[in-house]
């Protein structure tokens, strides 16, 4: 049977693909929420941090909660949180309620993705295995291209309706998953849920040597290409001014990359010694990062080469990632939902890592200079101001940071002057005061 047809499969993929859909929808609409909660788009990106630490902290536990009541009562505990919160989400009136809801979002949505990978090892063997997790992780690739596209036209009709459609995505799933899968955690082989045990089970896992190297390659790989997908808004729509729907579109590519891979990881499962493939894999993804830093910095800057080069890289980590994940899964067989667990919390921690600080230290220089900066230092400046950085910047900080009352006629006199190169920085100071007196 066509595993794309395949009912279990496709819940499974449900399930995993929560994760890109709970981050990627809202990308395109950062601005506009930004602007409706009096916020910077700066602040929203950090419901990213908000959403992404405690969805990390609970990978910890969501696999040893389904080792303890079963994988179905885990999805359902877990999705029905990430449902309510998704409506709190859409209610927000303020980015600290949006911060609020977004950790609420985190600490349920983990349940789907960490409980399908483990009830992949439970329900098949071997090579078919990896061709089902091959499959999954193509439809799951196709998330976040299909996201903001999604987004982007949710957006027709309010930000808001972005987080009710992911209330509704996780009750289809609940319903779905619930009439489909079986419960593949039998009662004669649940654990005990008691921290100790967990404690001594994560311990376990943890000194496996072969186990960590498996899970921070996979870790590693992933979190390179989440490092693009998190500083995407930043990147295409402050400095490189595409629309939201061209944003959208702009991860078609991308994703097709790990489509192809994905296809690589299942027509090898069983004909090709996972060691070549990985071999493969790794080479790949060196040789496209490699040739992405060789043409930024030695030909161009160029976006549609820049996402190509990403796309190319995709396919390698892609074609990867089902064979180490199995791999990881099978070391510990009596303990597959912790070691799921493990496995998505180093994934998530990573991620973590390249949300809350790595890609703000990246684009520090763009979203940490904002109207209420140059406004410091024009009318607090005792003879000259002296702006250094590159007009681009400057330009797009005028034209995307939020809109308040005491800004909005110097953001448009700086413009107006950075634009038409009539006068220098130096002398803003003065055209400001003599228009104001």
């Amino acid at each position: 049977m066509n595993l794309f047809l395949n009912p279990k499969v496709i819940a499974l993929a449900i399930l995993a693909s929560l994760a890109p859909f709970a981050i990627d929808t809202y990308l395109p609409g950062f601005h506009i929420i930004a602007t409706d909660l009096s916020s910077t788009p700066a602040y929203i990106q950090q419901s990213l941090t908000f959403y992404l630490i405690p969805y990390t902290i609970m990978t910890l536990f969501h696999g040893a909660i389904s080792d303890s009541i079963g994988r179905i009562m885990t999805i359902k505990w877990g999705l029905a949180l990430f449902f309510f919160a998704s409506i709190g989400c859409a209610l927000a009136t303020s980015v600290e309620q949006l911060w609020f809801f977004r950790a609420l979002q985190g600490i349920g949505g983990g349940a789907g993705n960490v409980v399908a990978r483990a009830m992949v090892r439970d329900l098949y063997e071997g090579a078919q295995a990896q061709r089902v997790m091959a499959t999954i992780q193509i439809i799951f690739g196709i998330a976040p291209a299909v996201a903001p596209i999604f987004g982007g036209f949710l957006l027709d009709y309010g930000w808001q309706s972005i987080f009710i459609f992911l209330a509704l995505y996780a009750a289809t799933a609940i319903f779905f998953s619930s009439r489909v899968l079986p419960e593949t955690m039998l009662l004669k082989d649940r654990l005990p849920f008691a921290l100790k045990s967990i404690a001594s089970r994560y311990r376990r896992i943890f000194k496996d040597k072969e186990f960590l190297f498996l899970i921070l390659s996979l870790s590693a790989n992933f979190s390179a290409f989440f490092f693009y997908v998190l500083a995407s808004p930043i990147f295409l729509i402050d400095l490189l001014g595409f629309t939201e729907k061209q944003f959208a579109y702009l991860f078609v590519p991308t994703v097709c990359g790990m489509i192809m891979g994905s296809l690589i990881a299942k027509k090898t499962a069983g004909v090709i010694n996972p060691s070549r493939v990985i071999r493969f894999g790794y080479f790949w993804m060196l040789l496209m990062a490699l040739s992405n830093l060789i043409y930024c910095y030695f030909i161009d800057n160029n976006p549609i080469f820049n996402i190509g080069f990403i796309a190319l890289y995709n396919i390698g980590m892609a074609a990867i990632m089902p064979i180490i994940s199995i791999a990881a899964l099978d070391c510990f067989p009596k303990a597959r939902g912790t070691a799921a667990s493990g496995q998505a919390f180093m994934q998530m921690f990573f991620s973590s890592a390249v949300a809350g600080v790595i890609v703000p230290i990246s684009s520090e220089h763009t979203f940490m200079l904002n109207r209420n900066l140059i406004y410091t230092a024009i009318t607090r400046g005792k003879s000259k101001v002296c702006l250094v950085g590159e007009r681009k910047i400057f330009e797009n900080t005028l034209k995307n940071a939020f809109k308040g009352s005491r800004y909005t006629g110097l953001g448009i006199e700086i413009g107006e002057h950075l634009l038409s190169d009539k006068i220098s920085l130096s002398r803003l100071t003065e055209v400001y005061r003599q228009k104001k007196n």
